[in-house]
């Protein structure tokens, strides 16, 4: 069985940990913040500010 989410890319800016992961069930991609204390994710949004899905899935 697939894992459900695949991380993209990754990243460590000031202690923040910062990720990119794909839902391989709908191909959205999600920003993941983790660091000093909190942490959060969001829907990736390209320029005109819709949600960025990946076409492969």
């Amino acid at each position: 069985m697939e894992k459900r989410f695949k991380v993209i890319n990754k990243e460590n800016i000031n202690g923040v940990k910062i990720s990119i992961i794909v839902d391989n069930e709908t191909g959205v991609n999600y920003l993941m913040l983790n660091g000093l204390s909190a942490g959060g994710i969001t829907p990736l949004l390209n320029s005109n500010g819709d949600v960025i899905i990946d076409k492969k899935i």
